[in-house]
């Protein structure tokens, strides 16, 4: 105990600021002999201490740091052997601070330090001392140099390199689990003293925290700590030097803990009994509602999966999981039937996707709820009895014949009436129709395989109590066939025959075609409806046949057209047939039977003409009929002569027609359709009854009503030529044999006739020629023809 009180006195002695005393003694030795150094230190009690050194053995000033007297800091004193005390030497000092921080007597040799000294900025200074003669400036002492080592203080706190520090530590974990390391620098001398030495001590954050005393780091002290409870701690360590004894400088810094999750706490259902609701009209994929367990972690510690485990609708109803709200969505799996079935429960488990195994102890981590689902009752449309109806019917059957029922009723537990309809965009041509009150589909129309073998019919099915709610059923009618057309041949037939055939020579093959589908797939026959000396038929048992001559050598002089009737049927029930007629021509053929010529001109033509020839001849023909028609046109030309000679010569042109013959087919005449509708005059309509040498433009006049009698509309046309000054200065006149009213004969049109009441007699037709014999024929009744026959 006395030692420690001991050291503690010394250690204190140590830290206090005084004065520092030094001399240092130079004796004069020769070169080669060690020169002995004598330091005297002077103490506070007086006494001296010697000590024998090596000449010019220098050793190191001491002085403290941060001195605050107000007289100059005493260092030490240079002296050397030779100094007589007479002041003929003079003492010089050079090197680190010499003349400004640091002064000499240039008698004494004492030196002085002139202001406060750092250690931190700089903890020893390099000196160099020389004595000299102060008359001859010459040196009595060779040059030394000596340190002046600053001895430190505690003059500076430690400091944490970051005012506020930032660690995490999971929660629940185990005591002395590291946390983060802090560590504070102290600027002072750790070589000297305890001025740098650091102890570490917790001010804030017990005791749930704590630190290392040497190291700093700072451990969990508290066990189970949960971040459900508390998740942010804030720690303040305390740094302080001097080893943390009494008097040294600390700092301190801020520590901010943040407690991270694990998954220590399983998913909870807030309620144990969750009641849905959804009509029975929804249809598949529905989402009926949500369900959410709640988990006290966070991130994927939360995470969790549903599932549907238990319930009587578990075929019915499905849970998805969505991933960013953490709910289960229930939605429907099958179409639901509110009379079927109006209440559904269910058993739905959360269960934690992500379990930590240390704490499994704390499980399990899964909650189950009850879901009830009731099924809300819906005014249902019409529900078929099939999804579509399939019918065949035979495209012979009789027009009312019903080829089929669909049936549907109303689900509701209310059952109301079904009305049943066609929709007529899917039968246009109003083939089907249906009862509205029993479903039953019937014909309105014939039917017609070769037409149209499908119909694609919509059924409506709707209730009369809610004609809103509707329903739509496709209704398929194939049409069977049945043998109702005749078979025909399958392409026309361009059939010749050789005038040197022989008897048994092939000139044709034929086949035929059926718009008709029998089952076991068509069959034709082919025969000749008479015997025929020419030809003969041959049938190949393939649905087709052959045409064979039956005599040698054919003539074009005799005939040159021959008409084959061949008789083809089928095999059905009932049989079809029909007769075809082939056309066949007398051709001439080369040695190989390759046709040359079938046309009737060539008889006519000599025999020994080529075709060189023959287009020679044609030429020929052509030019003289061109020199023909131009010498025409010139005698024409000659010929031609103006019809107004003179303005005096003004004569009449009369252009009568009495001749019944010709009629609406006379072109050259004017058209009597023009009399009856003066509108469709042209504007630019030439006169044809005379070719004047001047065309005048014709005035258009106001056409006359059409109702107005011919006779009136000719007087009216005279009188406006006749006033008309630009009028040609002649006259042309045109009659018609038009009978009017007073026409002796009536009128011939047939189209009166459908007015008067009996029997008209037309024999008094025959009485009026060769002329009326067509009129007398027509009109004349059975009598006429019998005679024409």
């Amino acid at each position: 105990m006395i030692i420690q009180q001991v050291l503690l006195l010394l250690l204190l002695w140590m830290c206090l600021p005084h004065p520092c005393y030094a001399e240092m003694l130079f004796r004069r030795t020769t070169d080669h002999q060690p020169k002995d150094f004598v330091a005297r230190v002077s103490g506070s009690d007086g006494k001296a201490f010697h000590r024998q050194k090596r000449g010019w053995m220098w050793n190191q000033f001491f002085l403290l740091e941060e001195y605050t007297g107000s007289d100059y800091q005493y260092v030490g004193k240079l002296h050397s052997d030779q100094d007589k005390g007479d002041g003929s030497l003079k003492y010089i000092l050079s090197g680190d601070g010499a003349g400004t921080l640091f002064i000499i007597d240039e008698k004494t040799g004492d030196i002085h330090a002139t202001r406060r000294i750092d250690r931190e900025e700089k903890a020893f200074y390099t000196l160099r001392a020389q004595a000299i003669n102060r008359r001859t400036l010459r040196p009595v002492e060779p040059e030394s140099e000596f340190v002046i080592k600053i001895h430190d203080i505690n003059d500076n706190e430690p400091t944490f390199p970051e005012e506020i520090y930032t660690a995490s530590v999971p929660e629940m974990s185990v005591v002395g689990t590291s946390v983060v390391q802090v560590t504070a620098t102290d600027a002072d001398d750790p070589s000297y003293g305890n001025s740098a030495r650091v102890i570490y001590s917790i001010l804030q954050g017990q005791p749930y925290f704590s630190v290392e005393p040497e190291t700093g780091i700072i451990r969990t002290a508290l066990p189970n700590m949960n971040r459900e409870n508390r998740e942010q701690y804030q720690v303040v360590i305390q740094a302080k030097d001097m080893g943390g004894q009494m008097g040294g400088l600390s700092g301190t810094t801020t520590v901010n803990i943040t407690l991270t999750d694990v998954n220590d706490n399983p998913p909870r259902f807030p309620q144990n009994t969750i009641h849905l609701r959804i009509p029975e009209s929804s249809p598949v994929g529905t989402a009926i509602g949500s369900v959410k367990a709640t988990d006290a972690d966070t991130g994927k510690n939360a995470e969790m999966e549903y599932r549907i485990i238990d319930g009587d609708g578990t075929d019915m109803f499905d849970i998805v999981t969505q991933k960013d709200t953490q709910e289960g969505i229930i939605t429907v799996r099958k179409t639901l039937d509110y009379e079927t079935r109006s209440l559904y429960t269910l058993k739905v488990e959360a269960e934690n996707t992500h379990v930590d195994p240390r704490f499994y102890y704390l499980g399990p981590f899964k909650d189950t709820s009850i879901v009830k689902i009731s099924v809300e009752d819906v005014d249902e449309p019409p529900v078929f009895s099939r999804s579509s109806y399939l019918f065949e019917v035979h495209e012979d059957i009789e027009v009312g014949t019903i080829i089929g029922t669909v049936m549907a009723r109303d689900p509701d537990s209310a059952s109301s009436p079904i009305r049943f309809s066609l929709d007529r965009h899917t039968d246009l041509d109003r083939i089907f129709n249906i009862h509205s009150g029993n479903g039953s589909i019937y014909t309105s129309k014939p039917l017609d395989r070769e037409i149209s073998q499908w119909h694609n019919l919509s059924v409506i099915a709707s209730e009369i109590n809610n004609p809103k709610d509707t329903t739509r059923v496709s209704v398929y009618v194939r049409i069977l066939d049945v043998n109702d057309n005749a078979p025909q041949f399958a392409i026309f037939y361009d059939t010749f025959v050789c005038e040197n055939a022989r008897a048994g020579q092939l000139i044709q093959t034929i086949s035929a075609v059926d718009k008709d589908d029998p089952l076991g797939g068509q069959k034709f026959f082919f025969s000749l409806g008479a015997v025929n000396p020419n030809f003969t038929v041959q049938d190949n048992e393939d649905n087709t046949a052959r045409i064979l001559t039956r005599r040698n050598g054919f003539s074009r002089h005799e005939i040159n057209t021959y008409f084959l009737p061949v008789v083809i049927s089928d095999n059905d029930y009932p049989i079809q047939s029909s007769t075809g007629t082939l056309t066949i021509r007398v051709c001439t053929c080369d040695n190989r039977g390759n046709m040359q010529s079938c046309n009737a001109e060539a008889l006519l033509l000599p025999a020994g003409l080529s075709t060189g020839a023959l287009i020679a001849i044609l030429l020929c023909i052509i030019i003289l009929l061109v020199i023909v028609v131009l010498f025409a046109a010139l005698k024409r030309q000659r010929k031609k002569e103006p019809l107004i000679l003179s303005k005096e010569d003004i004569r009449d042109n009369i252009v009568s027609y009495n001749d019944e013959g010709g009629g609406e087919e006379d072109t050259q005449a004017f058209d009597i359709g023009t009399l009856r509708n003066p509108a469709a005059i042209e504007d630019k309509k030439l006169r044809r009854d005379i070719i004047p040498e001047t065309l005048f433009i014709p005035r258009r006049t106001p056409s006359a009503p059409d109702n107005t009698d011919v006779r009136d509309f000719i007087n009216q046309r005279l009188k406006e030529h006749d006033t008309d000054p630009s009028a040609p200065p002649y006259d042309s006149l045109a009659t018609y044999a038009y009978e009017g009213n007073d026409s002796v004969a009536e009128s011939l049109s047939s189209l009166e006739s459908g007015t008067t009441e009996g029997d008209q007699n037309y024999d008094y037709l025959r009485e009026w020629g060769p002329r009326f014999n067509k009129l007398a024929e027509m009109y004349g009744g059975g009598e006429s023809d019998k005679d024409t026959s």
